[in-house]
């Protein structure tokens, strides 16, 4: 039996649908650590360090978290802990402003960090402090699903608009399920940080749960990434892009 099959149709919209949706999702793949690899002719630590945001990205990506594990630790302060890993994100976010570089992630971060520290006050319960992450982890798990589900994966439709096909790798069935096991393994990340992070959440250990978190950012992102820019460039040089 042929691997290239007709494309499912199931409505007049659903193509003009999916290639909006397809290339919102690219042009923000385009900006993110995948973008970067696609624009590299061969992956290495210097392109993958690039692809997280490089040092700068990293530093802003996991101090806060970081010092408020430590001061957090040490202190059992709730609010000096918070006030340090949101003012060091602020920090983050001006220091790019007044440089006049791309705010917008340490802007999110910023924004998250608030959030997040406004509700653990709020609540007075430390642990609160992560529920936000629980939230966008779970979002991204469902989202991600929901597109393997309805036989869309989320990855697929980003690697067609890097490779420049659009949504006309769903006609051939090798790349559908290559990219929806590729999905599902970015869905069984976020689930993975879910069932390791709720159980610490719901016992109240604030100290492993703030650990964990910084354990499972990215240092699971980062191989999970690469590995899978590694198999969307096997399948488009086995299989080049339809026409």
């Amino acid at each position: 039996m042929s691997d290239n099959v007709p494309e499912e149709r199931t409505g007049a919209t659903e193509p003009d649908t999916a290639d909006t949706i397809a290339a919102a999702l690219g042009s923000a793949a385009a900006r993110s650590g995948l973008g970067a690899l696609a624009q590299a002719d061969k992956p290495n630590g210097k392109v993958l360090l690039e692809a997280m945001g490089g040092i700068r990205g990293i530093v802003e990506a996991v101090l806060p978290g970081l010092l408020f594990l430590v001061v957090y630790t040490l202190t059992q302060h709730l609010p000096l802990s918070l006030g340090i890993s949101v003012g060091v994100a602020a920090i983050f976010t001006v220091l790019r402003l007044v440089q006049r570089t791309p705010v917008s992630s340490a802007l999110g971060g910023l924004l998250a960090a608030g959030a997040s520290a406004a509700l653990a006050l709020l609540t007075n319960r430390p642990e609160d402090n992560f529920v936000l992450g629980f939230l966008t982890n779970g979002a991204y798990a469902a989202a991600l699903l929901i597109s393997v589900a309805v036989r869309w994966p989320i990855i697929g439709l980003i690697a067609g608009y890097l490779m420049n096909e659009g949504t006309a790798w769903r006609r051939i069935a090798v790349k559908r399920r290559v990219f929806a096991v590729l999905t599902l393994c970015w869905a069984g990340m976020f689930l993975l940080r879910l069932g390791v992070q709720l159980p610490l959440y719901l016992a109240g250990n604030v100290e492993w749960l703030a650990a964990t978190k910084l354990i499972m950012g990215i240092p699971l992102y980062a191989p999970l990434l690469i590995v899978t820019w590694l198999v969307i460039r096997a399948v488009y040089r086995k299989l080049p892009a339809a026409s």
